[in-house]
Protein backbone atom coordinates (compact mmCIF):
# COMPACT_ATOMS: atom_id res chain seq x y z
CA UNK A 1 0.00 0.00 0.00
CA UNK A 2 2.83 2.34 0.88
CA UNK A 3 4.67 1.69 -2.39
CA UNK A 4 1.48 2.26 -4.37
CA UNK A 5 1.03 5.63 -2.65
CA UNK A 6 4.53 6.69 -3.67
CA UNK A 7 3.90 5.62 -7.27
CA UNK A 8 0.65 7.58 -7.47
CA UNK A 9 2.33 10.62 -5.97
CA UNK A 10 5.16 10.43 -8.48
CA UNK A 11 2.89 10.26 -11.52
CA UNK A 12 0.54 12.99 -10.32
CA UNK A 13 3.46 15.26 -9.48
CA UNK A 14 5.10 14.57 -12.84
CA UNK A 15 1.81 15.22 -14.60
CA UNK A 16 1.40 18.66 -13.03
CA UNK A 17 4.99 19.80 -12.92
CA UNK A 18 6.36 18.35 -16.17
CA UNK A 19 4.91 20.92 -18.52
CA UNK A 20 5.66 23.85 -16.22
CA UNK A 21 9.30 22.91 -15.60
CA UNK A 22 11.57 25.86 -16.23
CA UNK A 23 8.76 28.40 -16.43
CA UNK A 24 7.11 30.60 -13.85
CA UNK A 25 3.76 29.29 -12.63
CA UNK A 26 0.94 31.83 -12.49
CA UNK A 27 -0.55 32.34 -9.04
CA UNK A 28 -4.31 32.71 -9.33
CA UNK A 29 -6.30 34.82 -6.89
CA UNK A 30 -9.80 33.82 -5.88
CA UNK A 31 -11.29 36.65 -7.95
CA UNK A 32 -9.36 35.54 -11.03
CA UNK A 33 -10.53 31.96 -10.54
CA UNK A 34 -14.16 33.05 -10.19
CA UNK A 35 -14.00 35.40 -13.19
CA UNK A 36 -12.39 32.74 -15.37
CA UNK A 37 -14.98 30.14 -14.35
CA UNK A 38 -17.85 32.51 -15.11
CA UNK A 39 -16.50 33.04 -18.63
CA UNK A 40 -15.73 29.42 -19.44
CA UNK A 41 -18.10 27.23 -17.43
CA UNK A 42 -20.16 25.05 -19.80
CA UNK A 43 -23.31 25.16 -17.65
CA UNK A 44 -23.28 28.95 -17.77
CA UNK A 45 -22.81 28.89 -21.55
CA UNK A 46 -25.78 26.55 -21.87
CA UNK A 47 -27.87 28.88 -19.72
CA UNK A 48 -26.86 31.77 -21.99
CA UNK A 49 -28.08 29.76 -25.00
CA UNK A 50 -31.41 29.18 -23.24
CA UNK A 51 -31.65 32.95 -22.75
CA UNK A 52 -31.10 33.45 -26.50
CA UNK A 53 -33.95 31.05 -27.25
CA UNK A 54 -36.22 33.09 -24.96
CA UNK A 55 -35.19 36.25 -26.83
CA UNK A 56 -36.23 34.60 -30.07
CA UNK A 57 -39.58 33.72 -28.48
CA UNK A 58 -40.11 37.42 -27.76
CA UNK A 59 -39.51 38.17 -31.44
CA UNK A 60 -42.21 35.60 -32.24
CA UNK A 61 -44.60 37.36 -29.86
CA UNK A 62 -43.81 40.73 -31.44
CA UNK A 63 -44.31 39.29 -34.91
CA UNK A 64 -47.88 38.28 -34.01
CA UNK A 65 -48.83 42.00 -34.15
CA UNK A 66 -47.74 42.25 -37.78
CA UNK A 67 -49.91 41.34 -40.79
CA UNK A 68 -49.32 38.08 -42.59
CA UNK A 69 -48.62 38.29 -46.32
CA UNK A 70 -48.29 35.32 -48.67
CA UNK A 71 -47.72 35.34 -52.40
CA UNK A 72 -48.48 32.38 -54.62
CA UNK A 73 -48.02 31.59 -58.26
CA UNK A 74 -48.51 28.68 -60.63
CA UNK A 75 -47.85 27.81 -64.23
CA UNK A 76 -49.59 24.84 -65.85
CA UNK A 77 -49.59 22.94 -69.13
CA UNK A 78 -52.71 21.21 -70.48
CA UNK A 79 -51.91 18.64 -73.17
CA UNK A 80 -54.44 16.65 -75.24
CA UNK A 81 -58.18 17.10 -75.72
CA UNK A 82 -59.03 20.40 -74.08
CA UNK A 83 -61.64 23.06 -74.58
CA UNK A 84 -60.37 25.98 -76.56
CA UNK A 85 -61.18 28.96 -74.37
CA UNK A 86 -61.34 31.12 -77.48
CA UNK A 87 -63.69 29.07 -79.68
CA UNK A 88 -65.31 26.91 -77.00
CA UNK A 89 -64.59 23.79 -79.04
CA UNK A 90 -62.80 20.64 -77.87
CA UNK A 91 -59.47 20.34 -79.59
CA UNK A 92 -56.25 18.38 -79.27
CA UNK A 93 -53.90 21.11 -78.18
CA UNK A 94 -51.35 22.19 -75.62
CA UNK A 95 -52.24 25.24 -73.58
CA UNK A 96 -50.40 27.12 -70.82
CA UNK A 97 -51.75 29.20 -67.99
CA UNK A 98 -50.07 31.39 -65.37
CA UNK A 99 -51.77 32.65 -62.25
CA UNK A 100 -50.39 34.75 -59.39
CA UNK A 101 -51.90 36.11 -56.23
CA UNK A 102 -51.26 37.88 -52.95
CA UNK A 103 -53.09 37.27 -49.67
CA UNK A 104 -52.79 39.56 -46.66
CA UNK A 105 -54.33 38.97 -43.24
CA UNK A 106 -54.22 40.87 -39.97
CA UNK A 107 -55.62 40.21 -36.51
CA UNK A 108 -57.75 43.14 -35.42
CA UNK A 109 -58.88 41.72 -32.11
CA UNK A 110 -57.98 38.38 -30.54
CA UNK A 111 -58.96 38.66 -26.91
CA UNK A 112 -55.72 40.55 -26.13
CA UNK A 113 -53.88 37.25 -26.49
CA UNK A 114 -51.11 38.73 -28.66
CA UNK A 115 -50.52 41.54 -26.17
CA UNK A 116 -50.42 39.15 -23.22
CA UNK A 117 -48.09 36.80 -25.10
CA UNK A 118 -45.70 39.67 -25.73
CA UNK A 119 -45.77 40.69 -22.07
CA UNK A 120 -45.23 37.07 -21.08
CA UNK A 121 -42.22 36.87 -23.40
CA UNK A 122 -40.70 39.91 -21.68
CA UNK A 123 -41.19 38.24 -18.30
CA UNK A 124 -39.65 35.04 -19.63
CA UNK A 125 -36.53 36.99 -20.64
CA UNK A 126 -36.23 38.36 -17.12
CA UNK A 127 -36.65 34.87 -15.67
CA UNK A 128 -33.98 33.49 -18.03
CA UNK A 129 -31.58 36.27 -17.01
CA UNK A 130 -32.17 35.45 -13.34
CA UNK A 131 -31.61 31.76 -14.06
CA UNK A 132 -28.26 32.52 -15.69
CA UNK A 133 -27.31 34.75 -12.77
CA UNK A 134 -28.27 32.01 -10.29
CA UNK A 135 -26.03 29.55 -12.12
CA UNK A 136 -23.18 32.06 -12.04
CA UNK A 137 -23.64 32.48 -8.30
CA UNK A 138 -23.62 28.72 -7.76
CA UNK A 139 -20.46 28.33 -9.84
CA UNK A 140 -18.77 31.18 -7.93
CA UNK A 141 -19.66 29.56 -4.61
CA UNK A 142 -18.33 26.19 -5.75
CA UNK A 143 -15.11 27.80 -7.00
CA UNK A 144 -14.66 29.60 -3.68
CA UNK A 145 -15.13 26.34 -1.79
CA UNK A 146 -12.63 24.53 -4.03
CA UNK A 147 -10.18 27.44 -3.76
CA UNK A 148 -10.29 27.40 0.03
CA UNK A 149 -9.81 23.63 -0.05
CA UNK A 150 -6.60 24.15 -2.02
CA UNK A 151 -5.39 26.71 0.53
CA UNK A 152 -6.14 24.32 3.38
CA UNK A 153 -4.28 21.49 1.67
CA UNK A 154 -1.30 23.78 1.06
CA UNK A 155 -1.02 24.73 4.71
CA UNK A 156 -1.63 21.15 5.80
CA UNK A 157 1.26 20.05 3.57
CA UNK A 158 3.48 22.64 5.25
CA UNK A 159 2.57 21.19 8.64
CA UNK A 160 3.47 17.68 7.46
CA UNK A 161 6.76 18.93 6.03
CA UNK A 162 7.59 20.69 9.29
CA UNK A 163 6.79 17.52 11.20
CA UNK A 164 9.02 15.49 8.88
CA UNK A 165 11.89 17.99 9.26
CA UNK A 166 11.57 17.89 13.03
CA UNK A 167 11.51 14.08 13.16
CA UNK A 168 14.57 13.89 10.88
CA UNK A 169 16.45 16.11 13.32
CA UNK A 170 15.12 13.99 16.14
CA UNK A 171 16.39 10.86 14.39
CA UNK A 172 19.86 12.41 14.04
CA UNK A 173 19.80 13.33 17.74
CA UNK A 174 18.74 9.83 18.80
CA UNK A 175 21.39 8.35 16.49
CA UNK A 176 24.04 10.29 18.39
CA UNK A 177 22.59 9.21 21.74
CA UNK A 178 22.52 5.57 20.68
CA UNK A 179 26.11 5.72 19.50
CA UNK A 180 27.04 7.29 22.85
CA UNK A 181 25.13 4.60 24.70
CA UNK A 182 22.78 7.06 26.35
CA UNK A 183 19.56 5.51 24.96
CA UNK A 184 18.73 2.00 23.75
CA UNK A 185 18.78 1.15 20.04
CA UNK A 186 15.04 0.52 20.18
CA UNK A 187 14.47 4.26 20.47
CA UNK A 188 16.28 4.76 17.17
CA UNK A 189 14.07 2.16 15.48
CA UNK A 190 10.94 3.87 16.83
CA UNK A 191 12.13 7.23 15.48
CA UNK A 192 12.89 5.72 12.07
CA UNK A 193 9.41 4.24 11.98
CA UNK A 194 8.01 7.65 12.86
CA UNK A 195 9.99 9.30 10.04
CA UNK A 196 8.69 6.69 7.59
CA UNK A 197 5.13 7.41 8.73
CA UNK A 198 5.81 11.15 8.35
CA UNK A 199 6.97 10.56 4.77
CA UNK A 200 3.81 8.64 4.06
CA UNK A 201 1.61 11.42 5.47
CA UNK A 202 3.57 14.00 3.48
CA UNK A 203 3.03 12.05 0.25
CA UNK A 204 -0.67 11.73 1.05
CA UNK A 205 -0.84 15.49 1.70
CA UNK A 206 0.89 16.19 -1.64
CA UNK A 207 -1.57 13.95 -3.47
CA UNK A 208 -4.53 15.60 -1.75
CA UNK A 209 -3.22 19.05 -2.70
CA UNK A 210 -2.64 18.10 -6.33
CA UNK A 211 -6.08 16.51 -6.62
CA UNK A 212 -7.73 19.59 -5.08
CA UNK A 213 -5.89 21.77 -7.63
CA UNK A 214 -7.09 19.52 -10.42
CA UNK A 215 -10.67 19.71 -9.12
CA UNK A 216 -10.53 23.50 -9.02
CA UNK A 217 -9.00 23.68 -12.51
CA UNK A 218 -11.70 21.41 -13.91
CA UNK A 219 -14.42 23.45 -12.23
CA UNK A 220 -12.95 26.52 -13.92
CA UNK A 221 -12.77 24.70 -17.29
CA UNK A 222 -9.07 25.57 -17.32
CA UNK A 223 -7.18 23.88 -20.15
CA UNK A 224 -3.63 24.58 -19.00
CA UNK A 225 -4.14 23.05 -15.57
CA UNK A 226 -0.64 21.52 -15.49
CA UNK A 227 0.83 24.91 -14.56
CA UNK A 228 -2.09 25.95 -12.38
CA UNK A 229 -1.51 27.19 -8.83
CA UNK A 230 -3.25 29.47 -6.38
CA UNK A 231 -1.97 32.58 -4.70
CA UNK A 232 -0.82 32.07 -1.15
CA UNK A 233 -1.91 34.41 1.58
CA UNK A 234 -2.37 34.72 5.28
CA UNK A 235 -6.13 34.86 5.65
CA UNK A 236 -7.67 36.42 8.71
CA UNK A 237 -9.85 34.55 11.15
CA UNK A 238 -11.78 36.97 13.28
CA UNK A 239 -15.34 37.75 14.21
CA UNK A 240 -16.71 38.96 10.89
CA UNK A 241 -19.03 42.02 10.98
CA UNK A 242 -21.71 39.90 9.34
CA UNK A 243 -22.00 37.94 12.59
CA UNK A 244 -23.08 41.13 14.34
CA UNK A 245 -26.22 41.20 12.20
CA UNK A 246 -29.36 39.43 13.34
CA UNK A 247 -30.40 36.41 11.27
CA UNK A 248 -33.77 38.05 10.61
CA UNK A 249 -31.99 41.12 9.18
CA UNK A 250 -29.87 38.96 6.91
CA UNK A 251 -32.97 37.06 5.77
CA UNK A 252 -34.94 40.23 4.99
CA UNK A 253 -32.09 41.54 2.88
CA UNK A 254 -31.58 38.16 1.22
CA UNK A 255 -35.28 38.08 0.33
CA UNK A 256 -34.74 41.27 -1.65
CA UNK A 257 -31.43 40.27 -3.26
CA UNK A 258 -31.42 36.50 -3.74
CA UNK A 259 -31.86 35.37 -7.30
CA UNK A 260 -33.94 32.29 -6.52
CA UNK A 261 -36.62 34.55 -5.01
CA UNK A 262 -36.59 36.75 -8.11
CA UNK A 263 -36.91 33.67 -10.33
CA UNK A 264 -39.87 32.39 -8.34
CA UNK A 265 -41.60 35.80 -8.47
CA UNK A 266 -41.02 36.05 -12.23
CA UNK A 267 -42.52 32.58 -12.68
CA UNK A 268 -45.63 33.68 -10.77
CA UNK A 269 -46.05 36.66 -13.11
CA UNK A 270 -45.54 34.40 -16.13
CA UNK A 271 -48.23 32.03 -14.84
CA UNK A 272 -50.60 34.98 -14.40
CA UNK A 273 -50.06 35.95 -18.04
CA UNK A 274 -50.73 32.35 -19.08
CA UNK A 275 -54.13 32.54 -17.39
CA UNK A 276 -54.97 35.77 -19.24
CA UNK A 277 -53.87 34.26 -22.55
CA UNK A 278 -56.03 31.19 -21.96
CA UNK A 279 -59.05 33.32 -21.02
CA UNK A 280 -58.61 35.35 -24.20
CA UNK A 281 -59.75 32.31 -26.18
CA UNK A 282 -63.29 32.87 -24.81
CA UNK A 283 -63.59 36.14 -26.73
CA UNK A 284 -64.43 36.63 -30.41
CA UNK A 285 -61.68 36.98 -32.97
CA UNK A 286 -61.87 39.75 -35.57
CA UNK A 287 -59.50 39.65 -38.53
CA UNK A 288 -59.15 41.53 -41.79
CA UNK A 289 -58.11 40.09 -45.13
CA UNK A 290 -57.18 41.27 -48.61
CA UNK A 291 -56.57 39.19 -51.73
CA UNK A 292 -55.23 40.07 -55.17
CA UNK A 293 -55.36 37.55 -58.04
CA UNK A 294 -54.57 37.73 -61.74
CA UNK A 295 -53.90 35.32 -64.59
CA UNK A 296 -52.54 34.99 -68.11
CA UNK A 297 -53.13 32.46 -70.92
CA UNK A 298 -50.76 31.49 -73.72
CA UNK A 299 -53.42 30.41 -76.29
CA UNK A 300 -54.35 32.29 -79.47
CA UNK A 301 -57.02 34.99 -79.23
CA UNK A 302 -59.65 36.36 -81.64
CA UNK A 303 -58.40 39.56 -83.27
CA UNK A 304 -61.21 39.91 -85.87
CA UNK A 305 -63.62 38.06 -88.25
CA UNK A 306 -63.70 37.29 -91.99
CA UNK A 307 -66.23 35.88 -94.48
CA UNK A 308 -66.35 32.11 -94.50
CA UNK A 309 -65.42 31.23 -98.07
CA UNK A 310 -66.21 27.56 -97.61
CA UNK A 311 -69.72 28.20 -96.33
CA UNK A 312 -70.48 31.84 -97.05
CA UNK A 313 -74.15 31.82 -96.01
CA UNK A 314 -76.62 29.99 -93.88
CA UNK A 315 -80.40 29.76 -94.49
CA UNK A 316 -82.17 31.12 -91.50
CA UNK A 317 -85.82 31.13 -92.79
CA UNK A 318 -88.15 32.32 -95.56
CA UNK A 319 -90.49 35.23 -96.28
CA UNK A 320 -94.16 34.55 -95.69
CA UNK A 321 -96.25 34.73 -98.84
CA UNK A 322 -93.37 34.58 -101.28
CA UNK A 323 -91.45 31.74 -99.66
CA UNK A 324 -88.31 33.56 -100.51
CA UNK A 325 -85.33 32.16 -98.56
CA UNK A 326 -83.53 34.38 -96.08
CA UNK A 327 -79.75 33.99 -95.85
CA UNK A 328 -77.21 35.09 -93.23
CA UNK A 329 -73.56 35.64 -93.95
CA UNK A 330 -71.22 33.28 -92.20
CA UNK A 331 -68.04 34.60 -90.59
CA UNK A 332 -65.11 32.84 -89.01
CA UNK A 333 -62.85 34.33 -86.35
CA UNK A 334 -59.41 35.51 -87.20
CA UNK A 335 -56.96 34.21 -84.56
CA UNK A 336 -53.86 36.07 -83.52
CA UNK A 337 -51.04 35.69 -81.03
CA UNK A 338 -51.97 35.95 -77.35
CA UNK A 339 -51.80 39.37 -75.73
CA UNK A 340 -48.61 40.40 -73.88
CA UNK A 341 -48.37 38.65 -70.53
CA UNK A 342 -48.09 41.82 -68.49
CA UNK A 343 -51.12 43.28 -70.26
CA UNK A 344 -53.10 40.15 -69.39
CA UNK A 345 -51.98 40.39 -65.75
CA UNK A 346 -53.16 43.99 -65.68
CA UNK A 347 -56.48 43.30 -67.43
CA UNK A 348 -57.34 40.15 -65.47
CA UNK A 349 -56.50 41.27 -61.94
CA UNK A 350 -59.13 41.08 -59.24
CA UNK A 351 -59.34 42.25 -55.64
CA UNK A 352 -61.22 40.99 -52.62
CA UNK A 353 -61.13 42.27 -49.05
CA UNK A 354 -63.23 42.15 -45.94
CA UNK A 355 -63.49 41.44 -42.24
CA UNK A 356 -64.05 38.07 -40.64
CA UNK A 357 -65.48 37.38 -37.19
CA UNK A 358 -65.13 34.10 -35.33
CA UNK A 359 -67.17 33.57 -32.17
CA UNK A 360 -66.28 30.55 -30.00
CA UNK A 361 -69.41 28.63 -29.02
CA UNK A 362 -68.42 25.05 -28.27
CA UNK A 363 -65.06 23.36 -28.74
CA UNK A 364 -65.30 20.31 -26.54
CA UNK A 365 -64.40 22.27 -23.36
CA UNK A 366 -60.86 22.73 -24.73
CA UNK A 367 -60.73 26.44 -23.82
CA UNK A 368 -62.25 25.89 -20.40
CA UNK A 369 -59.89 23.05 -19.59
CA UNK A 370 -56.91 25.08 -20.77
CA UNK A 371 -57.91 27.92 -18.45
CA UNK A 372 -58.23 25.50 -15.55
CA UNK A 373 -54.76 24.08 -16.29
CA UNK A 374 -53.19 27.54 -16.28
CA UNK A 375 -54.89 28.30 -12.96
CA UNK A 376 -53.38 25.16 -11.47
CA UNK A 377 -49.93 26.18 -12.74
CA UNK A 378 -50.43 29.65 -11.27
CA UNK A 379 -51.19 28.16 -7.86
CA UNK A 380 -48.19 25.88 -8.22
CA UNK A 381 -45.96 28.90 -8.94
CA UNK A 382 -47.29 30.73 -5.89
CA UNK A 383 -46.61 27.73 -3.67
CA UNK A 384 -43.13 27.42 -5.17
CA UNK A 385 -42.45 31.05 -4.29
CA UNK A 386 -43.63 30.45 -0.73
CA UNK A 387 -41.50 27.31 -0.46
CA UNK A 388 -38.48 29.15 -1.85
CA UNK A 389 -38.88 31.88 0.76
CA UNK A 390 -39.14 29.30 3.51
CA UNK A 391 -36.06 27.46 2.23
CA UNK A 392 -34.14 30.74 2.07
CA UNK A 393 -35.08 31.57 5.66
CA UNK A 394 -33.98 28.12 6.81
CA UNK A 395 -30.73 28.37 4.86
CA UNK A 396 -29.93 31.81 6.29
CA UNK A 397 -30.50 30.72 9.87
CA UNK A 398 -28.53 27.51 9.24
CA UNK A 399 -25.67 29.47 7.68
CA UNK A 400 -25.63 31.88 10.62
CA UNK A 401 -25.57 29.02 13.11
CA UNK A 402 -22.86 27.21 11.13
CA UNK A 403 -20.70 30.33 10.98
CA UNK A 404 -21.02 30.96 14.72
CA UNK A 405 -20.30 27.31 15.42
CA UNK A 406 -17.31 27.34 13.07
CA UNK A 407 -15.86 30.37 14.87
CA UNK A 408 -16.23 28.65 18.23
CA UNK A 409 -14.70 25.46 16.80
CA UNK A 410 -11.75 27.45 15.50
CA UNK A 411 -11.20 29.16 18.87
CA UNK A 412 -11.36 25.79 20.59
CA UNK A 413 -8.93 24.29 18.07
CA UNK A 414 -6.48 27.16 18.64
CA UNK A 415 -6.65 26.65 22.38
CA UNK A 416 -6.20 22.91 21.99
CA UNK A 417 -3.25 23.40 19.64
CA UNK A 418 -1.60 25.80 22.08
CA UNK A 419 -2.05 23.29 24.90
CA UNK A 420 -0.69 20.46 22.74
CA UNK A 421 2.32 22.60 21.83
CA UNK A 422 3.06 23.24 25.49
CA UNK A 423 2.60 19.54 26.22
CA UNK A 424 5.02 18.69 23.42
CA UNK A 425 7.64 21.09 24.76
CA UNK A 426 7.25 19.54 28.20
CA UNK A 427 7.57 16.05 26.70
CA UNK A 428 10.78 17.10 24.97
CA UNK A 429 12.22 18.31 28.25
CA UNK A 430 11.29 15.09 30.00
CA UNK A 431 12.73 13.01 27.17
CA UNK A 432 16.02 14.89 27.36
CA UNK A 433 16.40 13.93 31.03
CA UNK A 434 15.23 10.37 30.44
CA UNK A 435 11.89 10.54 32.24
CA UNK A 436 9.92 9.29 29.17
CA UNK A 437 10.85 7.12 26.23
CA UNK A 438 10.80 8.06 22.56
CA UNK A 439 7.40 6.41 22.04
CA UNK A 440 5.76 8.81 24.50
CA UNK A 441 7.56 11.71 22.83
CA UNK A 442 6.27 10.64 19.42
CA UNK A 443 2.75 10.40 20.82
CA UNK A 444 2.98 13.97 22.06
CA UNK A 445 4.34 15.08 18.70
CA UNK A 446 1.54 13.35 16.80
CA UNK A 447 -1.11 14.95 18.99
CA UNK A 448 0.46 18.36 18.43
CA UNK A 449 0.48 17.88 14.64
CA UNK A 450 -3.12 16.71 14.65
CA UNK A 451 -4.05 19.77 16.67
CA UNK A 452 -2.35 22.02 14.10
CA UNK A 453 -4.25 20.28 11.29
CA UNK A 454 -7.50 20.78 13.18
CA UNK A 455 -6.72 24.50 13.48
CA UNK A 456 -6.30 24.69 9.71
CA UNK A 457 -9.44 22.69 9.05
CA UNK A 458 -11.61 24.83 11.34
CA UNK A 459 -9.99 27.99 10.00
CA UNK A 460 -10.99 27.41 6.39
CA UNK A 461 -14.31 25.92 7.39
CA UNK A 462 -15.06 29.18 9.22
CA UNK A 463 -13.94 31.28 6.24
CA UNK A 464 -16.25 29.35 3.91
CA UNK A 465 -19.18 29.49 6.34
CA UNK A 466 -18.77 33.24 6.61
CA UNK A 467 -18.63 33.53 2.81
CA UNK A 468 -21.95 31.70 2.55
CA UNK A 469 -23.52 34.07 5.09
CA UNK A 470 -22.08 37.10 3.29
CA UNK A 471 -23.35 35.61 0.05
CA UNK A 472 -26.90 35.88 1.38
CA UNK A 473 -26.16 39.44 2.51
CA UNK A 474 -25.03 40.52 -0.95
CA UNK A 475 -21.25 40.58 -0.43
CA UNK A 476 -19.33 39.41 -3.55
CA UNK A 477 -18.13 35.84 -3.19
CA UNK A 478 -14.65 36.59 -4.56
CA UNK A 479 -13.61 38.82 -1.63
CA UNK A 480 -11.59 37.25 1.21
CA UNK A 481 -9.74 39.46 3.67
CA UNK A 482 -6.04 38.86 4.31
CA UNK A 483 -3.64 40.07 6.93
Amino acid sequence: MKSRLYVISFFVYAFFSGSSYGQEVKKWTLKECVDYALKNNISIKLAALDAEVVNIARKDAWGAFLPTANAQGSHSWNIGLNQNITTGLLENQTTQFTSVGLNVGVDIYKGLQNLNRYRRANLAIISAQYTTLKMQEDVALNVANAYLQVLFNKENLKVQEQQLAYDNKQMERVQELVEGGAVPRGDLLDVKATVAADNQRKVAAENTLLISKLSLAQLMQLEDFQSFDTEEGNYEVEADPILLEQPSTIYNKAKELRTEIKIAKANVEIAEKDVKIARGAYQPTISGFYSLTTRAAYSDRIVGVTRDTQNPTTTIGFVDGTNQLVFQDNYVPVLGRYAPIMDQFNDNKGHSFGIGVSVPILNGFATRNNVERTKVELERSRLTLEQTQQDLEKNVYTAYTDAMGALKAYDAAVSASSAREESLNYAKERYEVGLINVFDLNQAQTLAVNAQSEVLRTKYDYIFRVKILEFYFGVPISQISQK
